[in-house]
């Protein structure tokens, strides 16, 4: 398709990666279930973004929407019968659905797994909710911080005075998005030996609960305490946790195995003072006021040229905007420039069939016309279903 008028952006790059020749329609919402969508599509995923005519909540412009990179995007008026019988005909050639919609409501829509897998049993139908397709709280809003808060995790992170929320990745895209992809990629692994597709139900409370199975492990073999800030990882431990510098910088501590532990002692002059401290939690307090002192007296970054190469576990703590220019990120490429706007690559890499971002944000509608020509809809029909208001474009894409 030529580039659409007045749209500076180039067309997305075709597919490359190990899921390359998997179809994959994703019915469009917030955050987790775009993110997913994105890392199936960077690992390869032939993935057809549904969105509703004019686009749907939306949290930033869709320029910058940066979950929403590297697939195309179909405005489909999923309430009109017609629309709802274009996307089971995707669904009839697709390998995987991905949805992150309130229980209940693709049922609604008649695109329910049920639905879908009569047109097709071997969809894998994945769906990505906060509280999962049942129980007492399923049909109920919520987000980050509360399934978090649920799962005990919430009550885990954060100073002893109270908890704090990690942003949104606990729950959101540690126990969503990831937790959802992995279900698909299992699915997908199974149907070549049954011929059948499957219901993935990833529910953040369920992922979330996974997260924290080793520190459940801890607590019930008695060594992780219930309170905050009182733990070996939860920032308790004078050798695991954040000191200020001179400038007002922080940096990262996590000297928790002995030998680091006394390269940590070592590069602060300390070696001989804190002698038996490390595992005595009683002086805890002393260990964390001597290195404190320490790495006041300079700035982080001189703290940082000053641990390199040496086995202290000392790193700077880089604000959003340093984190793309940090040496060691830029050698491995982790961050890379999409339309001007530095942003995290792809991950995990392969050897032989590496994945890759194929585009910056695509808008609601940028692609009606040619994703779904290329999925196998006649271009009358497309253009006809656009005139009856069932499919729509982005200004920029008529």
């Amino acid at each position: 398709m030529d580039p659409a008028p007045n749209d500076p952006r180039p067309e997305l790059r075709p597919a490359a990666g190990p899921l390359r020749g998997v179809r994959v329609v994703e019915l469009s919402g917030l955050g987790p279930g775009p993110y997913a969508g994105m890392l199936l599509a960077e690992l390869g995923a032939d993935v057809l973004r549904i969105d509703r005519p004019g686009g749907g909540t939306a949290l930033l412009p869709a320029d910058a929407e940066l979950l929403h990179r590297s697939r195309p995007c179909a405005a489909v008026d999923l309430k009109r019968p017609e629309g709802r019988d274009l996307v089971l005909r995707l669904l009839a050639g697709a390998d995987v659905l991905v949805e992150g919609l309130r229980p209940g409501v693709t049922e609604r829509l008649g695109l329910g797994p049920d639905d879908a897998l009569a047109r097709n049993p071997r969809l894998v139908y994945a769906r990505m909710t906060g509280w999962g397709q049942s129980g007492p709280r399923a049909a109920e809003a919520g987000h980050d911080i509360n399934y978090l808060g649920l799962t005990g995790a919430l009550h885990a992170i954060g100073p002893a005075d109270r908890p704090v929320p990690p942003l949104n990745m606990g729950a959101d895209f540690g126990g969503g998005s990831l937790f959802l992809v992995v279900g698909v990629l299992a699915a997908l692994l199974e149907r070549a030996t049954s011929g059948r597709g499957q219901v993935v139900d990833a529910a953040m409370v369920d992922g979330a609960s996974s997260l924290i199975t080793m520190i459940q492990g801890m607590f019930a073999a008695g060594a992780w305490s219930d309170r905050r800030e009182a733990n070996l990882l939860d920032g308790g431990a004078p050798f695991y946790t954040t000191y200020a510098c001179a400038d007002g910088g922080h940096v990262a501590v996590g000297a928790i195995e002995p030998q680091f532990h006394a390269r940590l002692l070592e590069g602060l002059g300390l070696t001989g003072r804190l002698d038996g401290a490390q595992n005595d939690v009683a002086r805890w307090p002393e260990h964390r006021a001597a290195l404190a002192a320490v790495f006041a007296t300079r700035t982080r970054d001189e703290w940082t040229a000053h641990f390199a190469g040496t086995d202290a576990c000392v790193t700077p703590v880089l604000g959003l905007a340093e984190a793309p220019r940090d040496p060691h990120l830029a050698a491995r490429g982790s961050y890379v420039e999409i339309d001007g706007v530095a942003q995290p690559g792809t991950a995990p890499r392969f050897s032989r069939t590496p994945g890759a971002v194929r585009g910056g944000p695509r808008r609601p509608g940028q692609d009606t016309r040619a994703a779904l020509t290329a999925w196998g809809i006649d271009a009358d029909e497309v253009a006809r279903l656009l005139d009856a208001g069932v499919l729509a474009e982005s200004r920029a894409s008529r």
